[in-house]
C-alpha cells in the first residue's frame, strides 16, 4: 500500500521518490525502535511504519528546489497538503499525522503569531503515533539524508516555532530517547 501511494505521486520525479523514501525510511526506523523501547506505550507498530513512510507524500506539490521539489506551494504546507492526499487515498490516520507533524506540531496561536499560510487550528499531535512520528522526524532532514540530528541541533532548528514547540520535544526526548 505504502508504495502504491509512493509511486502513484512520485513516478514522474525520481529524484524526489528517492529523497521522500530514504528520509521516510530513516524516520520510521527511529518510530519503530521508540515503540520497540518503549512497549508499555502500547503504539500501533505497522500503523507507524506506514504513517512514517507517508507523513512527507505533499512535499511533491512544494517550493523547495534544494530537495527535487517543483511544485507551486510554501514547503510549510506540505504536511496539510499530504493530509488532503491520504484523506483522498482514504487513509484519515495518516492523514491526521502527516498534517500534525510540522515542528512539534502548530498551534492556531503559532499560525497566527507567524502568520503561517496554514488554516487557523490546532495541528498538535495527539495519538502516541502521531507523536513518535512527530518526533523522529526531527531527527532527519530531507536535504542531508546521511545526518542524523543530535538532541542539540533538534532543538536549534525548533527554536522558530516558538517556546512551546521546546518544551514539547523535551518531554518527547524524556519520554521517548
Amino acid at each position: 500500500m505504502v508504495n502504491k501511494i509512493i509511486d502513484k505521486y512520485y513516478s514522474d520525479n525520481l529524484p524526489l521518490r528517492q529523497i521522500l523514501v530514504r528520509h521516510s525510511q530513516s524516520v520510521a526506523e527511529r518510530a519503530l525502535t521508540v515503540a520497540r523501547k518503549h512497549p508499555e506505550l502500547a503504539a500501533d507498530e505497522e500503523f507507524l511504519y506506514e504513517a512514517a513512510m507517508l507523513h512527507d507524500i505533499g512535499i511533491c506539490l512544494c517550493d523547495a528546489p534544494g530537495i527535487e521539489c517543483y511544485g507551486n506551494e510554501p514547503y510549510i504546507r506540505h504536511g496539510l497538503l499530504g493530509a488532503q492526499m491520504l484523506r483522498e487515498e482514504g487513509l484519515p490516520r495518516h492523514a491526521r499525522v502527516a498534517e500534525r507533524h510540522t515542528g512539534t506540531g502548530l498551534t492556531a496561536e503559532v499560525i497566527l503569531e507567524q502568520e503561517l499560510p496554514l488554516p487557523i487550528a490546532d495541528f498538535s499531535p495527539e495519538t502516541i503515533e502521531e507523536q513518535i512520528i512527530c518526533y523522529a522526524d526531527k531527527f532527519f532532514s530531507k536535504s542531508h539524508l546521511e545526518r542524523v540530528r543530535t538532541d542539540e541541533q533538534v532543538l536549534e532548528s525548533l527554536r522558530r516555532f516558538g517556546d512551546e514547540g521546546l518544551i514539547r520535544m523535551r518531554q518527547w526526548m524524556s519520554r521517548f530517547g
